[in-house]
């Protein structure tokens, strides 16, 4: 289970480190582009249409994140938990003006016995659904809405809350020049599930700050802040600081998200985590416009009518 984590954040931290090397290549390129009457303000608008889409969670594309968050100093004995989140985002057109996206989280846990030196339970957490329902053409305003749900997948009683909970969820977000600035928040209350487990009763808030540089660079804060009704006095709160720098690149020919950020605990519950790591990995499938669609055609046609009359046949 270490080998396996050591694994994934080595290789998020080298594919963030060598994808500087294009950026500081491309320094080079612009120049000699501008000196020779060139321009790359397309792909420049391209990327930037599509860091603004990986931003929005109820923007039309398809993504398939893989978010490794490691949380630090768990317990009296300082363990580590690890939580691999695989989190597809699925949109759909249910109307003429309306999209429907979905939004599953699937987390994979260490849990670590927090009373002893070694030792804990690796597996399933619970599934955690969500759906929006958001305009097809939004405004400045850009939101969504719909239920989130918290269905008890858990291989192990230490892993979930072994309830079925559900609830409301909202989004609002605006993209003016260079920014993305938005929050999603949701509470869930347990409707089913084992009479032995508690009541569930819980509030998740992230809002997230993204200020966009060139060549598909970034700065993003996105803390999970969440509040459990039921608990104690003084263990109700989590409320993390902190961000990281983000990427959209391609690796090969498939377009990517690469993210690394940094997390302190503000506010956190007895023996939780003070402090976490999240390295993500997002593989990204943008829906080509008609327009892209006619220009890959005529591409792909010239291609053939230069090829000799021996390769046509």
């Amino acid at each position: 289970m270490k080998t396996s984590r050591i694994l994934f954040w080595v290789t998020l931290l080298t594919l963030l480190s060598v994808s500087i090397l294009p950026a500081q290549g491309q320094s080079t390129s612009d120049a000699q582009q501008k000196a020779a009457g060139g321009t790359d303000s397309g792909e420049e608008s391209q990327a930037e249409a599509l860091q603004k889409a990986v931003q929005n969670p109820v923007a039309s594309l398809i993504s398939v994140p893989l978010q490794n968050n490691t949380n630090f100093g768990i317990g009296p004995y300082n363990r580590t938990q690890d939580v691999l989140n695989i989190q597809p985002v699925i949109p759909v057109r249910v109307a003429e003006n309306w999209n429907l996206i979905t939004r599953i989280i699937q987390p994979i846990v260490w849990q670590p016995y927090p009373n002893q030196t070694t030792g804990g339970e690796y597996g399933l957490g619970d599934m955690n659904p969500s759906f929006f329902l958001s305009p097809a053409k939004p405004g400045k305003l850009i939101w969504g809405g719909g239920p989130a749900l918290v269905i008890p997948t858990a291989t192990n009683d230490i892993l979930g809350q072994g309830k079925l909970s559900l609830g409301p969820s909202v989004v609002l977000l605006a993209q003016p020049p260079h920014w993305t600035l938005g929050a999603l928040i949701n509470n869930v209350w347990s409707v089913a599930g084992s009479s032995s487990r508690p009541p569930v009763n819980q509030m998740l808030l992230q809002y997230f700050i993204n200020y966009n540089m060139k060549h598909g660079w970034y700065t993003t804060i996105q803390p999970i802040i969440t509040a459990d009704w039921r608990a104690s006095n003084g263990n109700v709160w989590t409320v993390p600081f902190g961000g990281g720098i983000g990427r959209i690149m391609k690796l090969g020919f498939q377009p990517v998200n690469l993210q690394a950020q940094f997390y302190g605990n503000a506010v956190y519950p007895k023996g939780t985590s003070p402090w976490s790591m999240r390295l993500q990995i997002a593989f990204l499938f943008p829906k080509l416009s008609p327009e892209e669609k006619k220009k890959l055609l005529e591409q792909q046609l010239k291609k053939i009518d230069q090829q000799p009359q021996s390769e046509k046949k």
